[in-house]
């Protein structure tokens, strides 16, 4: 029944648009009824890019079917907000009916605001904002530590080969000594990955890389999700702890595959005079990363809702939908994510990098 609401609410959405789109326009008919299929069919091929019938495409045509229809998505959540408030308007006699009624007015004006919004949310999504994060700890450390944190790449049939060639020099110009990655480093396709050897682009890193999985590996398929991590040299922790120096490094398989491990048995073993560091890919119940003594818990997965307001979404499901966070002695970073999924916009959002010096108390001293 969720499913079937979730499906029902968007169709309903776009005939709610579509008809004011056919209002609006200041056109004949059949060029009314042009623009109206156009745009039903951009987002009809939403549900094209759900399916599998893109990883048998062309690939210049597959990424297309899937920008376009992931990014009408989003335009058509913007239209409806839009025209609900016209609409609004109109009942409280604030704006004319006539504005709304084959209008040349009407329509520049919605065309040109939408092309302000999402031209602005593309380049915004363009622009990677570099977090900087100090963390001090009263454990010892030879010496500080610099990691660069990222989550949620989401490489496939839109952030393709040279936007990952882009970021992979954004994060070595921070010469870090590790860099840490929380899960969708896939979209839903390792094919586009495949054919685009986007492999060879983490070989350019010039750090250890260690990352968990996210829900995307599964989407994508588990065995050629594994298989990619290989490719690139990931040192992949699936419910697993790496020691590296002072530091421990816990990786959780992610919360989709239901018998992972809790956070308490996978780090029972490590030594507590070394920083502990969680990687998990959903922030669900923090309260078990501070309850295990974990000393800094990555996670990614919310995006922060990518575009206002679904990211008031995200901040009521969970307890951090973005940002730096505490519990105790628990530190806590919930990134919105370097990538993005579906259309390349970020209203009210943001894609960043964190870029994290790890510091002890004790070398000060």
């Amino acid at each position: 029944m969720g499913m079937l609401i979730f499906m029902l609410l968007p169709l309903a959405a776009c005939g709610y648009v579509l008809w004011h789109v056919y209002q609006i326009l200041p056109s004949s008919a059949w060029a009314k009824w042009a623009v109206v299929v156009l745009m039903a069919a951009s987002f009809l091929m939403l549900f094209v890019g759900f399916s599998n019938r893109l990883d048998a495409m062309p690939m210049p045509l597959a990424s297309a079917v899937y920008e376009v229809g992931t990014s009408s998505l989003i335009i058509l959540l913007y239209l409806f907000m839009l025209f609900l408030v016209l609409d609004l308007g109109r009942l409280f006699h604030l704006v004319p009916s006539s504005f709304l009624k084959g209008s040349w007015a009407g329509t520049a004006f919605v065309t040109g605001l939408m092309l302000v919004v999402f031209v602005y949310g593309n380049l915004h999504y363009r622009n990677k904002v570099r977090q900087p994060l100090q963390l001090r700890t009263a454990k010892h450390l030879s010496k500080p530590v610099r990691i660069v944190m990222i989550s949620d790449l989401h490489l496939g049939y839109h952030n393709r080969r040279s936007e990952l060639h882009r970021w992979i020099d954004m994060l070595n110009a921070e010469n870090p000594d590790l860099i840490l990655i929380a899960g969708d480093i896939i979209d839903r396709s390792i094919r586009p990955l495949e054919e685009q050897k986007m492999w060879e682009e983490f070989h350019r890193l010039k750090a250890p890389v260690v990352a968990c999985l996210g829900n995307h590996e599964y989407y994508a398929g588990e065995p050629g999700s594994l298989g990619f991590y290989e490719k690139a040299g990931i040192r992949l922790l699936r419910d697993q702890v790496l020691i590296m120096g002072n530091l421990a490094i816990a990786g959780r398989d992610d919360r989709f595959k239901p018998r992972r491990k809790s956070v308490k048995a996978l780090t029972a073993p490590i030594d507590r005079s070394k920083y502990t560091i969680l990687l998990d890919h959903q922030p669900y119940h923090l309260e078990h990363a501070e309850q295990a003594g974990i000393d800094f818990q990555l996670s990614g997965h919310t995006h922060h809702g990518q575009v206002w307001p679904i990211s008031w979404i995200t901040e009521s499901v969970y307890e951090k939908a973005f940002g730096p966070h505490s519990k105790g002695n628990t530190q806590y970073y919930i990134t919105s994510g370097i990538g993005i999924w579906g259309g390349k916009f970020r209203i009210g959002t943001r894609s960043e990098y964190i870029v994290a010096d790890i510091t002890s108390k004790v070398s000060d001293r």
